[in-house]
């Protein structure tokens, strides 16, 4: 590739290797999470051949978190932050001092400095934030109970890890290094404390009183103009100048910038166009962070200290998650959200690569426990897709949450696949008909919404996962209707139930000519393609009404 366009080598060559490596990976049946991974320790320093520009890699990848938390923030309320905040803040602050203190232990059992200890400890205790979305997103959950609280857990971790970044230095003064200490006594640290939340506190405190109002006042005013190009760019604009002012004037994250931009614009009528235009954009650039973490990982780490790795990955995946799940039960909430949570927590991401490279230049951490704790991170990433399918599975097997929604012995019924805006006036027109109605959800709003009409017999969970089509009794059943919008997710539940019944009606609904081909392929018997009945009904209502012919 051309030396004079690395920018373009970087965006081109780890789209192309992430689409090549994640296909083998969806080929073989792994996460292809996987493959993105894989596709980055190619075009990293650490393998022969071509090799990316890492820092160019690493300010695409924070873009794809920029949008990706400016998505959350489009469907996340103020209320919905406010409602969690009871179990998000002390879980957050509590699971971090339990994986800060375990990260310290294995320092101390390896004989490192007390900083190194402290440092590595605490870039064990914040999870990614990208894996986490994504996960939530795959399921569906971001909207339930078990999604806020995830969410704002991850917020409380991301106000944190901004705190101690600005504070890394000082600290280092505290515990012996060398390069870090520019402030040692008590008084110069409480005041750099008091100066750093004081910055947030204006930034959430403008974003409250100015941002709420000019924002969706801006959205409204470029919507009127008609221009769909300018609406997208003014979407953009907003999310990405927001993160990076937010970045700059107050030392907030860019992560939480533009989770408080798109929680703003979510207070307007149009957030979900905004969510639909930045959509694209969302899944490349969050492509490119997976090849940007490859990228850092030396594979060579593995073979030198691979019982230190080991070690690393059991405080993440174990620690972390056991203390979660501790702490979730203990404030009273239901087994599947402290599994849900303690699985979601499972890896670390973004903020650990920072504060590693942080820790690295102040003298607090080497080289070599960076190294480990890149080789964690990724095999924690690598490791938390398949946490969750046997979460998936686990819940599908003995949601004890909900005993009422397992039917018994339903039969000759309708499964609904979906209860969304589609899905509901589906719902609707099958209750008026008198058509028994089996309906496989997993957003918990919509399961409580049917539960208070108690006109439906419901199945939480994946449909795409055999146990849950069993559990709906597909074998009984008369036909499928999948409402869900997503066409990949809807393929998946088209092939899973036509792998269980051959001759099952299945009805899909579709958004173009290829999702129509693409579910055809997979087995549906009839896909609905939106536009094409939009335009029938037009035509139609266009037609001159015909009159009976006078006697």
């Amino acid at each position: 590739m051309h030396d004079a366009t690395p920018l373009i080598a970087t965006i081109v060559g780890g789209l192309v290797l992430a689409f090549i490596f994640g296909a083998i990976a969806h080929r073989l049946r792994l996460p292809v999470l996987a493959g993105y991974l894989v596709a980055g320790v190619v075009a990293g320093p650490f393998t022969p051949g071509w090799v990316a520009d890492a820092h160019i890699a690493q300010e695409l990848a924070d873009l794809g978190v920029i949008l990706l938390m400016f998505g959350v923030g489009l469907h996340f309320s103020l209320k919905d932050l406010l409602s969690v905040k009871a179990i998000s803040v002390p879980g957050a602050a509590v699971q971090m001092g339990v994986a800060t203190g375990l990260g310290m232990l294995l320092g101390w059992l390896l004989d490192w400095p007390l900083a190194q200890g402290f440092v590595f400890g605490l870039a064990l205790s914040v999870a990614s934030t990208v894996v986490l979305l994504r996960a939530m997103e795959e399921r569906r959950l971001l909207d339930s109970d078990r999604g806020r609280i995830a969410v704002g857990w991850l917020i409380v971790e991301d106000l944190a890890m901004v705190l101690a970044l600005v504070l890394l230095p000082a600290i280092g003064g505290f515990l012996g290094t060398e390069k870090g200490g520019a402030a040692t006594d008590v008084g110069a640290l409480l005041e750099t404390v008091a100066w750093t939340i004081g910055k947030v506190i204006v930034f959430v405190a403008l974003m409250l009183i100015v941002g709420k109002r000019v924002i969706p006042w801006t959205l409204q005013a470029v919507s009127a103009s008609g221009s769909r190009e300018l609406f997208r760019l003014a979407v953009l604009a907003i999310a990405l100048g927001i993160a990076f002012g937010a970045a700059h004037l107050f030392d907030v994250s860019f992560e939480l910038g533009a989770f408080f931009a798109g929680m703003m614009m979510g207070e307007s009528k149009l957030s979900q166009r905004a969510a639909e235009e930045t959509l694209p954009l969302r899944d490349a650039f969050a492509v490119l962070f997976f090849v940007s973490i490859g990228m850092l990982f030396n594979p060579g780490i593995l073979l030198e200290h691979p019982w230190i790795v080991l070690a690393a990955c059991l405080i993440i995946i174990v620690g972390k998650s056991v203390a979660a799940f501790a702490i979730v039960r203990a404030f009273g909430r239901p087994a599947k959200t402290a599994l849900t949570i303690a699985t979601s927590l499972a890896q670390i991401g973004e903020f650990s690569f920072i504060l590693a490279g942080l820790g690295v230049s102040l003298g607090l951490l080497s080289e070599e426990a960076r190294d480990v704790l890149l080789a964690a991170a990724i095999v924690s990433i690598l490791v938390n897709p398949l946490l969750f399918v046997v979460l998936d599975r686990w819940i599908a097997k003995h949601d004890s949450d909900a005993p009422e929604d397992h039917p018994d012995a339903i039969a000759g019924h309708t499964v609904l696949v979906g209860f969304g805006r589609v899905g509901r006036r589906v719902f609707a027109e099958l209750h008026a008909a008198g058509t028994r109605t089996l309906v496989i959800e997993t957003d918990e709003d919509a399961v409580r919404e049917l539960r208070r009409q108690d006109t439906a017999e419901i199945v939480i969970g994946n449909a795409a996962a055999a146990p849950v089509l069993a559990e709906a009794n597909l074998a009984g059943a008369r036909a499928l209707i999948v409402a869900v919008p997503d066409p990949f997710e809807g393929g998946q539940i088209v092939r899973a139930a036509r792998a269980l019944r051959p001759d099952l009606p299945i009805v899909a609904r579709a958004h173009s000519v290829e999702c129509v081909a693409h579910l055809d392929g997979l087995g549906a018997s009839d896909v609905i393609y939106g536009e094409q009945e939009l335009a029938h009904s037009m035509f139609e209502a266009a037609q001159p009404r015909r009159t009976s012919p006078a006697h």
